[in-house]
């Protein structure tokens, strides 16, 4: 198949998955304009320095500036024959969205909302939109695409929701071509420091003990960054072989939730640490106590394989985290 798309925007690219995802299309041969506000929820530095090696290339052009910005879409919609928007650009948080909830929905909704309305009136018909297994709010089991989703448990949660509403309503009334991906805890290369596997391993770096929230019980379904990667990239791939009316839920996970325990020992392993100090804090509010994806759809719709071990990821992660420069 002679591939159609040429130009790409993608929303808050200078971050974790969005630089990753930024470095990937352009190795595709996409133009790709990435568009970053380089919000202070952590340094600005850290993510000039993911995508600093694009910075000089000619398939890359980095615009700073929110998605919360009417007129600079417009510009940016005018200026470049964008065919597909990948949206990323987001209040992230679940922890820190129930202290601040209103700067959430400002972001994550009003700026899902005005993209969308850039998007209609200049004609742009595909959208990648990076949800969260957030949604599923705090249920047992695989959690499916086709589950009834009413009861988040924090104000991101609810706002990733909100924009998977108004994404379908544009798809309705617009023709527009939708894929939200309900990303299950990603990790890998670039990874945010706040996150809990960058985090354990910065903790660990500085001699300080790892907070472990509730009983280290809990679980997650850890999805490396490659993996993602692929998912988003396929995305774009299927709107090409469906041409039109596409509008899709489809879970990105790993399909093997892990503890808290046994992620500590995976690590212990790769750093060939004897002991590590750790304190117990209660389980943060708006935390789910599992995750863990049903991927039938993705494989499916998506081609979607989620090759890269847990254990292998973390040496991947470990080796990153080495030889980072920040």
């Amino acid at each position: 198949m002679t591939r159609v798309t040429k130009n790409i925007l993608v929303t808050g690219g200078a971050g974790f998955i969005g630089s990753n995802l930024c470095h990937y299309l352009t190795k595709q041969n996409f133009n790709v304009l990435c568009l970053d506000n380089f919000d202070d929820f952590y340094s600005e530095e850290i993510k000039l320095n993911n995508i600093n090696s694009l910075l000089n290339e000619n398939s890359f052009e980095l615009i700073r500036g929110d998605i919360q910005d009417s007129e600079l879409l417009k510009t940016i919609f005018e200026n470049n024959k964008i065919e597909t928007v990948i949206h990323l650009a987001a209040k992230a948080g679940v922890r820190n969205s129930i202290l601040n909830p209103s700067e959430y929905f400002d972001v994550n909704v009003n700026g899902t909302l005005v993209l969308l309305e850039a998007m209609k009136s200049n004609g742009v018909k595909n959208l990648v939109f990076a949800s969260s297994s957030s949604v599923y709010g705090n249920k047992n089991g695989k959690l499916k695409e086709t589950d009834v989703c009413n009861e988040q448990i924090s104000p991101y949660a609810v706002s990733k929701k909100t924009a998977e509403l108004l994404n379908y309503s544009y798809h309705i009334n617009f023709n527009m071509n939708v894929i939200n991906l309900r990303l299950f805890s990603v990790y890998g290369k670039n990874q945010r420091p706040d996150l809990v596997i960058h985090k354990f391993f910065n903790q660990i770096s500085q001699n300080k003990p790892i907070e472990i929230y509730g009983n280290g019980e809990t679980k997650r379904d850890y999805t490396y960054i490659d993996n993602v990667i692929e998912a988003f990239y396929n995305s774009v791939l299927h709107f090409e072989n469906q041409k039109k009316n596409v509008y899709e839920i489809i879970n990105i996970g790993n399909d093997k939730p892990i503890s808290l325990k046994v992620l500590l020992g995976y690590i212990k392993e790769i750093i060939q640490a004897d002991d590590i100090e750790f304190v117990t804090k209660d389980i943060a509010k708006g935390d789910a106590e599992t995750t863990h994806a049903d991927i039938n759809k993705a494989k499916k719709l998506l081609n979607y394989n989620p090759s890269v071990s847990l254990n292998e990821g973390i040496k991947r992660f470990y080796v990153w985290f080495k030889t980072k420069k920040l």
